[in-house]
Order: structure tokens, then sequence, then C-alpha cells
């Protein structure tokens, strides 16, 4: 049998950790700035803020010196932007692509599940940046108290090819895509000694890639496990994974939200704590700003940096990506990173003490742990729709308009 796309390491990469939108954005500008044939962006939100329209003024001077340029917004995360902001670029020769745009009812918008959460960048096929940061003003320092912390990473070598791949094939009508999906790949050369995976979760085919390769890294693992995530209510089956590799002597801590941008994060985490603090498990809130991370490593060579959280809506509803990594220099950089975080910007969590309410916790998280286990099949049961991703066409001049009618 054919092995899975998701599950095979391609080696001969190299991997650039990018923290916040001070080293990330100038990076990506850059690069379109230096586009010689293609653009290719994915990202969940767009806003018509400074660091929207510096990806909006990079996109349209790059479609107008002639590189070919297609950007994909999500229909929930980048629901306003004005017409002024899409008209430009479409005008330019930008394709761009909304998915799911939804319609509303009452002001509010209706397509809240399965959305498109990726952010990719792939740059003539050959230069590639994944991870969660968003185009918005809330991802650098100078936005306020509620600045976001978050992560991505600049990738050279082969996998970019697959990361190439995808993004061009995800733009096609379902139909279409299948006779993309299996040609051969060009042979980029490699970049460094990195082995990686680009993983992705969908509706169809790679309902669980994502969550499988956490749980087969944690089973793994033998001494120490870091997870950073900014929406943290996974599945039964990662929790019992997180809990049995703390019970065999792995130090295993997560970082949390501690000042979280949605109180109901905090809470639906706090659901978990004694189960797993009782289990062995280091918890830290980071409490300097949002988290919106979603990073990970297992001892030392085993990463991984994307957009999908470990929580009910990236793990069974959500269009995901990641890439996995295998290298022991970005797994010790990712390392000091994350415990420069926990050291001056957190705050350990110790478990409750006994009391007369110990029994009724103990019930709270029994309850919460074993009602997890039942969430895959849940998420069957919520609208499983086609989302449409829509082609923003440009406006005739006014006066041809006017001539046709």
């Amino acid at each position: 049998m054919r092995p899975r796309p998701s599950s095979r390491w391609i080696p001969g990469n190299h991997f650039r950790l990018l923290e916040n939108g001070e080293e990330f954005f100038p990076r990506v500008f850059e690069a379109i700035a230096q586009a010689q044939r293609e653009v290719m962006v994915e990202t969940f939100i767009l806003f018509d803020d400074h660091i929207g329209q510096g990806l909006h003024a990079a996109l349209l001077q790059a479609a107008r010196r002639g590189v070919s340029v297609h950007l994909l917004v999500d229909g929930f995360g980048s629901p306003d932007l004005p017409d002024h902001f899409v008209d430009s670029l479409v005008q330019a020769g930008v394709r761009f692509r909304v998915f799911d745009p939804g319609r509303r009812l009452f002001g509010q918008r209706l397509n809240l599940l399965r959305r498109m959460h990726r952010k990719i960048v792939v740059v003539d096929g050959t230069l590639g940046f994944i991870g969660g940061i968003n185009y918005s003003a809330d991802h650098v320092a100078d936005f306020g108290p509620q600045a976001k912390q978050d992560y991505a990473v600049e990738v050279h070598g082969p996998i970019v090819a697959h990361m190439h791949r995808f993004t061009r094939t995800a733009v096609l009508p379902p139909s279409v895509q299948r006779t993309h999906r299996h040609g051969p790949l060009p042979q980029l050369p490699a970049a460094g000694s990195a082995h990686a995976m680009f993983v992705t979760r969908d509706n169809h085919r790679h309902t669980n890639d994502i969550e499988r390769h956490y749980r087969i890294a944690l089973r793994a693992a033998r001494e120490r496990v870091v997870i950073a995530n900014a929406y943290f209510f996974p599945g039964y089956r990662l929790v019992r994974e997180l809990r049995r590799a703390a019970r065999r002597g792995v130090d295993v801590r997560l970082i949390l939200q501690g000042e979280p941008d949605m109180p109901i994060v905090k809470t639906a985490a706090g659901l978990l704590y004694d189960h797993l603090l009782r289990a062995g498990v280091h918890i830290y809130e980071y409490c300097e700003r949002p988290l919106h991370g979603k990073v990970a490593l297992v001892d030392r060579e085993w990463s991984t940096v994307g957009s999908s959280n470990l929580d009910p809506l990236s793990l069974s509803l959500n269009l995901e990506a990641n890439v996995v990594i295998r290298d022991a220099s970005f797994n010790a950089l990712l390392y000091q990173r994350l415990s420069r975080l926990m050291q001056r910007h957190c705050r350990q969590v110790e478990p409750a003490p006994r009391g007369a309410w110990e029994a009724l916790r103990l019930l709270r998280g029994y309850c919460v742990y074993h009602l997890m286990r039942w969430f895959p099949a849940w998420a069957g049961w919520l609208p499983r729709h086609e989302p449409a991703i829509t082609v923003m066409q440009a406006e005739p001049p006014a006066d041809q308009t006017a001539r046709a009618s």
C-alpha cells in the first residue's frame, strides 16, 4: 500500500524560526518583493490595518510587475475587507479567492464551522512560510497588551515542493484537484539537514493527520515534551498520551493561555487541569499577553509548527496545515525560546489543595474527560457542507457598464 503523503519524511530541508510579527512580516514582505514568477498566500485573517495594507502593497507590486499572485482568505476570519482593498488587487491581476464567504442573518455570520484556518505562503515554488500568524496588527508588540505571542517558520528545501503543490490544488474545485495531487514533484535542491513532513487536516482524506502525528510523537517520548498551544481542549486520545508520557517519567510541560483573548479558552482548558496535574503534567500559563502559538517539541529532534490548535475546531472541523520537523538544532532553538517564555512570563499552575470541594472537582474532571472521548463522533453531526471558494472578479469600468445598459 502506498504510504500517505503526510507520513513520509522528506530530507534536505532548512527551517528558520520566526517569533511574532516583528520577525515574520518583514521576511514575508521581502520574499514577495523578490518573487520572479509566482506568489501563493493562504490566510485565515486579513485585516485592513497597517499589517494588512503592507501585504496588500507587496502583492499589488508583485502583480503589477507580472508575477502570478494567488490570495485565498477565509470568509469568517476576513469578513469585512473594504471594496477598494479587494478591487485594487483584482484589477492588478491578483487571483483573489474567499473560502466560504457565507451569508449573514440579522448581522450575524453563519459560516462559523469548518473554517480555512491555514497560514501558508509559497514564493516561486522554492521558498515557504507556515505557522500561526495572521495578517493583522495584533501580531506586533506595538498593538499593546492584546498583542499576540506566536510562531512561524521560513522553509527551504524539497518539502517546499509539497507545500507548493498543495496551495495550487487548494484553490481548484475538488473534481479537478484529484488530477493534480499525484503528479511528479519538482526536485528542489537540499538546503539543510532537517527531515520534514507537510501535514494537513481536512474533512475528506486527512481528517485526523495532525492529531495522529502528535500522538505518535507522545508515545515515543522518553525525555521531554513541551507544547505551547493557544486553544487547548484536545480529544480523549491525545490527553491519554500526555498522561501516559508523564507517568512513565517524561517531563511533560504545557504552555497555555493565562491572559486569553477569549475568556472561554481558559475556562475550557482549566476543566482539564486536575486530570493532567494528577498524572504529573506541568502546566504553565503565559501571562504577558494572549498566546496564539501552535508549536510543540518532543525529546531532542521532533518539533511541529503550524496553524492547528489542540481544540475541537482545529482537530475535527477546520482546514489546517503544520510542518513536522526532525532536526536537533531546530528543536534546541525552539526549546530555548519556550524555556525563556516559561521562566520569564509564565505562572506555573499548582495542583488544587485537597479540601471540601475535591470530590466535585474530580467528578467534573471525570465527566469532561470522558465526554471528550465522543467528540469525533459529534463532529460528524455538525454541518458538513462543501464550502465554496468564491473568485473575486474585477468590476468593469463605469463607462463600459453604462454602454452595456
